[in-house]
């Protein structure tokens, strides 16, 4: 596919708040650290960044458990389905602003696509309701 013919995705963020669309994924999260990525298949991972400490993984649990890695938090997965530009502004802070003022802790990452949280395993049902009734009066 040529790389210019991919949507950049909307940046309006009243057409964001109101289109964003939370959808819950199944299953367990977690966030670990390792030294050597030979240790782990690329394709076990939602996710990889490398920092200056180690790099980063984001795993289902049961991936996470079956290498033995070490993790603190176990988390649920949040998509907002709405195809976000990388230069829209205002949508984290809205959402997360959301959720902070009900203390619900929110890990974002963005794809080229969609944007993804992470929030505790217990908060998960607690933060859809949140995030839908945010984008049903925005």
């Amino acid at each position: 596919m040529n790389d210019s013919l991919i949507s950049s995705g909307e940046k309006n963020i009243d057409v964001l708040l109101k289109s964003m669309k939370p959808r819950l994924n199944a299953g367990e999260y977690v966030f670990c650290t390792v030294q050597n990525l030979s240790q782990v298949l690329p394709t076990d991972c939602l996710m990889m960044f490398q920092e200056a400490e180690g790099t980063t993984l984001i795993l289902a649990k049961e991936v996470a458990d079956t290498y033995k890695f070490q993790y603190s938090y176990i988390a649920s997965w949040i998509t907002l389905t709405v195809h976000s530009s990388l230069e829209a502004v205002g949508l984290t802070a809205a959402f997360s602003g959301a959720l902070a003022l009900e203390n619900i802790s929110c890990n974002v990452v963005a794809g080229y696509f969609h944007d993804h949280l992470f929030v505790d395993k217990k908060d998960a049902e607690r933060a859809m309701q949140i995030l839908q009734r945010f984008c049903a009066t925005n």
